[in-house]
């Protein structure tokens, strides 16, 4: 009997800790939820009380839009809400033509800062900078907005003016500039050939840069008379502010045979995925210099590391922006769309860029451009110097065929072109003269 007693208390202590086990996280999950619902019922309140009692007349759809805006922008700086003409405007701006000043940004401190201008828009001639900070739009100040309302004050009507007020790092004071808004029409790819190496300026990733890559590249190898016409290519991705994913896997792979390209991992590990190459490089195991700075990021990033990674190109510059961040857009009712950040991108090697950026292997800062006055005060380009040719009745030499001296003087010209490239980009002429000294390398190396 007192076996049986026994054994019955034990049950019933078993059966209340078993009950207490599973009661215990039920209740907590019941007490969330009701923590949320009495949170719900709080907007509810709220809402019902703006509209009531503000001192003004209200849009009711458009105050739940920045309710949700700023649900989402509390997040980080890249997910937002989008209404249904922001959301239009993103579509349009993929394929790569709409109506702006041609400048990528983020926010900062509460403050607008210019992620990179786009090649030949009005951002870009006007002279914006990427790392500038933008105060204030029109005289008016965007501290305090969130980013889609800043951007809205610098939308307008294509033809019109709008003043910007900037901050940059090495100015001591606060200026305007003055940019006129037109259609941004997005050359996705430039393509040029310098001596004997193919430079591919690519500018943004939309739906036309791997296809623009591509048949840009082919053209240029059949202009040099074939791949043994070229030293190698400059893949030049400074201030390119990103773009879609799928359009940087395809680049990347352009140049890779095999072996990762990027991974992506979100919350729960089952979401992450992994893109790997196929088999084919456009380049034909051609040297390859991929040129970096500040405003390349995002999908720019992804390519300079993955190329980095597998030691296919020497990256050079300074260091990237470091957004290593996915956005997903995703369709809402009513033609919105909201832009959520739901994973982090990482390079072949494992390594995450967000707020690291992309290290280049070779630093190169650029030179800053020397301003009139100070060209103006320089003696040393005063006055060409004189050689001996020059002088009247100079001896001929007579040591070297004429074949000898068209080839210095073809020799002598290349040299001085690449010394104009230095002044007018500095960065690059050390890209193109770093493929020359590959070249002869692996030419001594055969």
């Amino acid at each position: 009997m007192r076996k049986f007693a026994l054994a019955a208390a034990t049950g019933i202590l078993t059966g209340a800790l078993a009950t207490t086990q599973i009661a215990g996280p039920l209740m907590a999950q019941e007490n969330g939820r009701s923590s949320v619902y009495e949170q719900l019922d709080l907007f509810g309140d709220i809402f019902e009380r703006i509209r009531a009692q503000y001192v003004e007349d209200v849009d009711e759809k458009e105050l739940i839009e920045a309710a949700i805006n700023g649900m989402l922008t509390s997040l980080d700086p890249h997910s937002s809400y989008l209404s249904p003409d922001d959301a239009a405007d993103m579509r349009v701006q993929t394929r790569g033509e709409f109506g702006g000043l041609g400048i990528e940004v983020t926010q900062e401190e509460g403050f607008v800062k210019v992620v990179s201008p786009i090649d030949g828009t009005p951002a870009d001639e006007a002279g914006i900078e990427s790392g500038d900070f933008i105060t204030h739009v029109d005289g008016e100040s965007v501290l305090g907005l969130t980013l889609d309302e800043a951007v809205d004050m610098m939308r307008g009507p294509v033809g019109s003016d709008i003043v910007i007020t900037v901050v940059r790092e090495e100015e001591p004071e606060p200026f305007d500039i003055t940019i006129t808004r037109d259609t941004i029409k997005l050359t996705a790819v430039r393509i040029r050939t310098e001596g004997e190496s193919v430079v591919l300026r690519v500018t943004t990733f939309n739906d036309q840069t791997y296809s623009n890559l591509e048949e840009g590249l082919a053209e240029a190898v059949e202009e040099a008379g074939g791949m043994d016409g070229i030293n190698g290519i400059v893949l030049d991705l400074r201030n390119n502010p990103g773009g879609l994913l799928t359009q940087a896997i395809k680049v990347s792979d352009a140049f890779l045979d095999k072996g990762e390209i990027v991974s992506t991992r979100g919350r729960n590990i089952v979401d992450g995925e992994r893109y790997n190459a196929s088999e084919g490089d456009l380049a034909e195991g051609k040297p390859i210099v991929v040129l970096i700075n500040g405003g390349s990021a995002s999908a720019s990033e992804i390519v300079a590391g993955a190329l980095q990674d597998h030691r296919r190109a020497i990256v050079v510059g300074t260091k990237s922006f470091g957004k290593g961040s996915v956005q997903t857009v995703m369709p809402l009712r009513g033609d919105g769309a909201m832009r959520l950040t739901t994973a982090r991108y990482y390079t072949p090697s494992g390594r995450s860029i967000q707020a690291l950026g992309v290290s280049p292997d070779i630093v190169v800062e650029q030179p800053r451009r020397a301003t009139t006055e100070e060209e103006d005060g320089d003696e040393s380009t005063a006055r060409p110097l004189r050689s001996e040719a020059d002088l009247r009745g100079s001896l001929d030499n007579d040591s070297l065929s004429e074949d000898e001296i068209r080839q210095i003087e073809e020799e002598r010209e290349q040299a001085e072109e690449a010394a104009r490239l230095r002044e007018e980009d500095y960065q690059l002429a050390y890209a193109i003269d770093l493929l020359k000294g590959l070249t002869a390398l692996s030419t001594a190396d055969e």
